[in-house]
């Protein structure tokens, strides 16, 4: 019953963290995943500015974070999570000799991007968790 209580609050509390955390060190161009995402960004738009992209980057990844946690905008939070998702696992496709070692032998890189199915998973049992649209509560008298 405990973690049954507590598992909800804790999931939403480490996407945040992990979010805003991740968004914050790219903002402040601290981010050990930023030279990966400027090889990314260089080989998939070539005409967008890096230094603005990541800034943006960064704080979508912020919002997505500050989404989870506040109640009621875990909805957003998984709609913003789906094209940050597929933009991620990108490098696997145009960045092999980043992400790759050989033949399904993932470098760090590559392991930190496949731990993502971890983040989506999580989110998904979140959202499934919410009370479906429309649902109206009823006050009895």
């Amino acid at each position: 019953m405990f973690m049954r209580k507590i598992s909800y609050p804790l999931a939403r509390f480490a996407l945040f963290t992990v979010f805003f955390w991740f968004g914050t060190l790219k903002v402040l161009s601290t981010s050990p995943a930023n030279p990966l995402v400027e090889n990314l960004l260089h080989k998939t738009l070539p005409f967008i500015d890096f230094q603005h992209f990541i800034v943006f980057f960064g704080c979508f990844e912020m919002a997505i974070g500050i989404a989870f946690l506040v109640p009621g905008l875990e909805r957003l939070a998984v709609a913003l999570l789906i094209p940050h998702m597929a933009t991620t696992f990108m490098p696997l496709i145009f960045l092999p000799q980043i992400t790759w070692q050989s033949f399904l032998t993932p470098t760090l890189e590559g392991q930190y991007i496949i731990k993502n199915l971890v983040i989506i998973a999580l989110a998904l049992s979140l959202g499934a968790h919410l009370k479906p649209f429309g649902t109206k509560k009823i006050i009895s008298a």
